[in-house]
C-alpha cells in the first residue's frame, strides 16, 4: 500500500491563514495528510477545525525531539515561523531527507549547507512568499522575456507593500497591520542600498523615510516608497549587470513615511535600554522616554509650529492617534524597550478590525533597450483581502508556499538544490497556478 503523502506546516500566525485554508482543499483532493505545528494550540485547532486528514500540534519549536518527531514523519515541510528558527527545522530536514520551502530571506547559514542540500537530491526553496517571493517570479519572467528577444534592460525598479484597503483606510497613518507588528516597527533598520544612474546609494535608517517622491498605480491615491534592504545584492542574481539603475521598495502612503520619520527622531523604535514601566500608562512612558532622550525641547517646538506647519499638525495627530497621550490606558508590560511599547500600540490601535481589508500592491518598472527603441514596461499587481482574516497579505505570503509544495508533491517541480524562485521551473508553474487563484499582474509597454 502506498504510504500517503504528509504535508508539514510550522507556524499558524496571521500569514498562515490562507496558506492552511489552500492546504486542506489539496489535501482533500489528493487524499493526502497535513499537520500544523504551533505554540498556540487554539489558533491551529481553529484554523484546521477538524477538517479530515488534518492534524494540529502544539509545539515548542526549539524542543529538539519534538521537533525531529513530527519532520521525520513529513513528505514536505512549509515553515512559516520567525527568520531567526528556520535554521533548526533547516538541519532537520537535511538529516531526514525532507525537502523545505519558507518566504523568509535566504540566510548565510543555510547558504553553507548548498552543498549537503545539493548531495542529499533535496530542495530547499526559500523566499517563497510575496516579497521575497511572488516579486523575484513575476520580474525574472519578464526579464528572461525581454533578454530572450535581444533587449537590454537599463533600469529596474520594484516596488511592493501590504496597505489598509481604501475603504478601510480611516485613520492619520493610512496604515493597518496584516503582519507581523514585530517586523513593521523594526522595518528599514538595517538602512538600505541600491544602484542609481550608476552610481552605488546607501542609506542609514535614520535617513530611510524622507523620500519625497510617489508612485501612480491605476485607481490608487499616489502612494510613497522607500528603499528596501540591500538591492545590489540582487543584481547578479537577476542578470542585470547591464541596468545602471536597480532598486527595491517598500510602498507606504507618503503620510505614513512623513509620520514614521517622526517616529526615528524620537527613537521609539530603539531596542537599546530597557525602561522599568510597572504598568504606567502609555503617556507617562512616552514623558519618560522624551525626557531620557533630551527631546523636550524638540517636541515643544514641534508643538508651536504646528499652527503653521501642516507636516507637523499631521505628526501631532498620528502621534494623538497611537494614545502617546493617554493616561488612561496602561501598558500591559513591567519592563520594555520604546520597540516594546511602540509594537504594543501599533497592534492596538492599527489593527485590522473584523470585517476590514488589507491590500497589496507591486509594481515592476523596467526601461530597456529593444533594438533602436527605448521602451518601458510596467507590470502592476493590486490584490485587496477578503476580510481581516483571509487577507491580501496571507493570500500572497501563503499561496506560493501551498502551490509549490503541491507541484513538488506532484513532481511538476523536480529541481534540486537551495534555490529562490528564479529559474523558469519554479516561477512558471507556481506564476500560472496564482492567476488560477486570481494572483495576476497587468502590464502595459510604451
Amino acid at each position: 500500500m502506498t504510504k500517503q503523502l504528509h504535508i508539514l506546516v510550522f507556524g499558524a500566525g496571521k500569514s498562515a491563514t490562507v496558506l492552511i485554508n489552500f492546504l486542506k482543499r489539496t489535501i482533500s483532493e489528493n487524499n493526502w495528510l497535513l499537520t500544523v505545528a504551533d505554540s498556540n494550540l487554539a489558533t491551529v485547532t481553529a484554523k484546521l477545525d477538524q477538517y479530515p486528514g488534518s492534524t494540529a500540534v502544539q509545539i515548542n519549536i526549539e524542543d529538539q525531539e519534538a521537533r525531529k518527531s513530527l519532520v521525520k514523519t513529513a513528505s514536505i515541510v512549509i515553515s512559516m515561523m520567525p527568520p531567526t528558527l528556520h535554521y533548526l527545522i533547516a538541519e532537520d530536514c537535511l538529516e531526514f531527507g525532507i525537502n523545505l520551502l519558507t518566504a523568509s530571506y535566504l540566510d548565510p547559514k543555510t547558504q553553507a549547507l548548498s552543498p549537503q542540500i545539493e548531495e542529499k537530491g533535496l530542495l530547499f526553496l526559500y523566499e517563497m512568499g510575496l516579497d521575497p517571493g511572488i516579486d523575484h517570479m513575476s520580474a525574472m519572467q519578464i526579464i528572461h522575456q525581454i533578454q530572450s528577444k535581444g533587449g537590454v534592460i537599463n533600469s529596474f525598479r520594484s516596488h511592493c507593500g501590504g496597505l489598509v484597503a481604501p475603504e478601510n483606510d480611516d485613520n492619520p497613518w493610512h496604515y493597518k497591520i496584516s503582519w507581523n507588528p514585530k517586523n513593521v516597527v523594526l522595518a528599514g533598520s538595517a538602512g538600505a542600498r541600491y544602484l542609481e544612474n550608476g552610481e552605488e546609494v546607501s542609506i542609514p535608517y535614520h535617513g530611510l523615510f524622507n523620500n519625497e517622491e510617489t508612485l501612480d498605480i491605476p485607481g490608487l491615491y499616489p502612494l510613497g516608497f522607500y528603499p528596501n534592504r540591500d538591492s545590489l545584492s540582487y543584481i547578479p542574481i537577476y542578470g542585470l549587470e547591464s541596468a545602471s539603475s536597480f532598486v527595491r521598495t517598500t510602498l507606504r502612503y507618503p503620510e505614513f513615511l512623513k509620520g514614521w520619520a517622526g517616529i526615528l527622531q524620537l527613537g521609539l523604535t530603539d531596542q537599546s535600554h530597557v525602561y522599568q514601566l510597572d504598568q504606567i500608562s502609555v503617556a507617562s512612558f512616552f514623558n519618560l522616554h522624551i525626557e531620557r532622550m533630551a527631546l523636550t525641547n524638540w517636541l515643544e517646538s514641534l508643538m508651536e509650529h504646528s499652527n503653521q506647519d501642516a507636516v507637523a499638525a499631521h505628526f501631532l495627530e498620528q502621534l494623538n492617534w497611537l494614545g502617546l497621550t493617554d493616561n488612561d490606558t496602561h501598558l500591559p508590560m513591567n519592563q520594555g524597550t520604546a520597540a516594546d511599547v511602540l509594537q504594543f500600540l501599533l497592534e492596538t490601535k492599527l489593527a485590522l478590525l473584523p470585517g476590514e481589508k488589507d491590500m497589496i500592491v507591486m509594481q515592476h518598472e523596467f526601461e530597456y533597450q529593444d533594438g533602436a527603441d527605448s521602451k518601458t514596461l510596467k507590470s502592476s499587481l493590486v490584490c485587496i483581502g477578503e476580510d481581516d482574516q483571509q487577507t491580501a497579505m496571507a493570500k500572497t505570503v501563503g499561496l506560493p508556499l501551498g502551490i509549490a509544495a503541491k507541484l513538488i508533491l506532484e513532481k511538476k517541480i523536480s529541481i534540486k538544490g537551495l534555490h529562490i524562485p528564479i529559474l523558469p521551473a519554479i516561477y512558471e508553474p507556481v506564476l500560472a497556478a496564482l492567476k488560477a487563484e486570481g494572483i495576476e499582474f497587468q502590464e502595459t509597454i510604451s
